[in-house]
C-alpha cells in the first residue's frame, strides 16, 4: 500500500506520470496529483493511513445507435474521467464512502437482492459480491474511499463505472488479478439487472472493463463477440454536450423504438432484426407495409444499415483513417436523425437536439457531430480538430452553458489498479 509520503509526492514520481498520460491525457499530471491526495487524506482520517488505488472510467457510444437491443452490433469506449477509489482491506464487510454521496456498508455474510434497495449504490455492491460468491469467487472485505469526475446527465454510465471499480478491487486483492475483464463486465450487469433493478445489457460495462474502443456483436448474448481496438486518433477531441430537455416523458418513445424493430422482425417469423435477412427484408417491402408503419420500415432500414457501419467504424479505428471514421459517424448522425428519428420527441418545438447537431455542424473545426446514446432529449457528441477544440467549446458554451460542454479523450485501459 502506498503511505502519505509517496501520495504527497506524485507529482514528481515518473512512474505516476506515465500512469497518467495513459489514463487522462496529456498536461493533467498536477491536477491528478492533487486529486489522488486530497482523496487519500479523506481516507486517511476515517480508515488510517496507507492505501491502494484504483481508476474506473465512463463511457461513450461511438457507433451503433438502437442496435443492441435487437441483437446488432456496437462501438463503445472508455473514456479519460474516471472514478478513483483509495482502498484498505478490512474483515467481513465492504464499506464504500464516495465524496457527495451517503456511504453503502453491506455485510458479506448478508448477500441477499432486496427490492427496497433498487436504484442505490449499495445494491450494486451486494450483487458483485453475490455474483463473485455463486461463481466461486474469492471474497474480501475492504474499505474505501471515492471521488468522481464521470459527469451525470451526459449518458457515459457513472453506475457501470462503479460497478467494474468494485470488481477491480475484489479482483487484485482477493483474486490476484486473474479474472478477465468480460468477467468483470458479466458480474457488473448481473448486479444492475439483479439487484439494481435495471434491465441493462452488457456495452457499458464491457467498454468501461476493457478500455479503449470495444467492439461488440451482440447476435448471441451468452457468447458476446468483443474485440478491443486503441484509439490513436491524435488530432481528433470529443466533446460531450448536453443539450438539455427532460426524460422523464420519454420512456414511451424509447421504447417504441425497440418495439417497432422487433415487430418488423415477426414479419418475418423471428423476434429479432439480427435473425431476418436483409436483401429478404427489401424484397417484401411493398408487402411489409401493408402491416406496418413507415416510420417502423425506416427505422429497420437504420438497423441494417448502421451494423454495417459498426463494422466499417471498427476498420477505420484500426486503420487510423480519420477522414473515413468522421464521414461513417456522420452517416450514423444522419441515419439517427432521418430513419431511427430519436432526435426529438414528438410534438417537440425546443429540438435541444437538432439544434446543437447544426450549430456543430457550421462551427469551424467540427468533422463529425451525432446523437449520442438514446435520443429524443439530452447528449450529443461531436469530433473536433485539436486546434479548433477551444474555440468551439467556448461557442456551445454560449448557447448550452459551460457546465453541459465536456472535452474527454478516449483511454485505452479499462479499470484498473493505479498504485
Amino acid at each position: 500500500m502506498a503511505d502519505r509520503k509517496f501520495v504527497a509526492n506524485l507529482a514528481n514520481d515518473a512512474d505516476f506520470a506515465e500512469k497518467v498520460k495513459i489514463l487522462y491525457g496529456e498536461d493533467k499530471l498536477d491536477y491528478q496529483a492533487g486529486r489522488y491526495l486530497a482523496i487519500y487524506d479523506l481516507h486517511s482520517k476515517k480508515f488510517g493511513e496507507g492505501g491502494t488505488f484504483y481508476s474506473s472510467p465512463g463511457r461513450i457510444e461511438v457507433c451503433g445507435n438502437h442496435t443492441d437491443h435487437n441483437n446488432g452490433k456496437v462501438l463503445c469506449a472508455s473514456i479519460t474521467v474516471d472514478t478513483v477509489a483509495c482502498v484498505t482491506p478490512c474483515e467481513g464487510k465492504i464499506i464504500v464512502e464516495s465524496v457527495g454521496f451517503s456511504p453503502v456498508e453491506v455485510s458479506l455474510d448478508d448477500l441477499e437482492a432486496r427490492k427496497e434497495e433498487y436504484g442505490n449504490a449499495v445494491a450494486l455492491v451486494r450483487g458483485v459480491c453475490s455474483y463473485f460468491k455463486q461463481n466461486g469467487l474469492a471474497l474480501g472485505g475492504f474499505c474505501a474511499t471515492t471521488t468522481s469526475d464521470v459527469f451525470r446527465g451526459a449518458g457515459v454510465s457513472s453506475s457501470a463505472c462503479f460497478e467494474v471499480l468494485i470488481c477491480e478491487i475484489l479482483n487484485d486483492m482477493y483474486n490476484g488479478g486473474k479474472i478477465d475483464k468480460v468477467t468483470k463486465a458479466k458480474a457488473s450487469q448481473y448486479a444492475e439487472n439483479v439487484y439494481f433493478g435495471k434491465p441493462c445489457g452488457l456495452l457499458d460495462q464491457s467498454a468501461i472493463a476493457l478500455g479503449g474502443v470495444s467492439y461488440i456483436d451482440f447476435k448471441s448474448i451468452k457468447n458476446l463477440k468483443i474485440q478491443t481496438i486503441d484509439w490513436n486518433f491524435e488530432d481528433l477531441r470529443i466533446v460531450l454536450m448536453n443539450t438539455g430537455g427532460d426524460h422523464s416523458d420519454l420512456t414511451d418513445q424509447y421504447a417504441a423504438i425497440r418495439e417497432e424493430m422487433e415487430g418488423v422482425a415477426s414479419l418475418f417469423g423471428v423476434k429479432k432484426l439480427r435473425r431476418v435477412k436483409e436483401d429478404d427484408f427489401y424484397a417484401q417491402i411493398s408487402e411489409v407495409q401493408k402491416k406496418t408503419s413507415g416510420r417502423a420500415i425506416m427505422r429497420a432500414m437504420h438497423y441494417f444499415d448502421e451494423n454495417k457501419r459498426v463494422d466499417a467504424c471498427a476498420k477505420a479505428v484500426k486503420n487510423v483513417n480519420e477522414k473515413k471514421f468522421c464521414a461513417l459517424i456522420n452517416e450514423s448522425g444522419m441515419s439517427s436523425y432521418l430513419m431511427l428519428q430519436n432526435c426529438y420527441p414528438i410534438g417537440d418545438l425546443e429540438q435541444r437536439i437538432p439544434l446543437g447537431i447544426n450549430l456543430s455542424k457550421r462551427s469551424d473545426g467540427v468533422k463529425a457531430v451525432r446523437v449520442h446514446g438514446g435520443g429524443f432529449a439530452g447528449t450529443i457528441i461531436a469530433y473536433v480538430g485539436k486546434d479548433k477544440c477551444e474555440d468551439y467549446v467556448r461557442n456551445m458554451s454560449a448557447v448550452f452553458g459551460g457546465e453541459n460542454v465536456f472535452v474527454i479523450g478516449v483511454r485505452n485501459e479499462g479499470t484498473c489498479k493505479v498504485f
